[in-house]
């Protein structure tokens, strides 16, 4: 049993309806840690633009960060 719930639904919030409608069109169903972070919108937000800013910053090559990512997550034993 987790010990922080997981939110599934916006409940109305936009940033909530926004960041959900887009990793669901991504990923076809929301990631763990956005379910978590749902509890606080803007941090969830603030999360995304901190992603995106090291995803945006090209201080790896692209071929380089994909191979990262797939080795982080197999180190974390993460099924994608």
């Amino acid at each position: 049993m987790p010990r922080v719930s997981e939110i599934h639904e916006d409940g109305g919030d936009p940033i909530l309806a926004d960041v959900f409608r887009r990793q669901r069109e991504m990923f076809g169903d929301l990631l763990n840690p956005t379910k978590v972070m749902a509890h606080c919108p803007p941090i969830l937000r603030a999360a995304g633009a901190l992603g995106a800013a090291i995803e945006e910053s090209n201080r790896l090559p692209a071929e380089l960060r994909s191979l990262m990512y797939l080795r982080v997550a197999t180190i974390n034993g993460c099924p994608f």
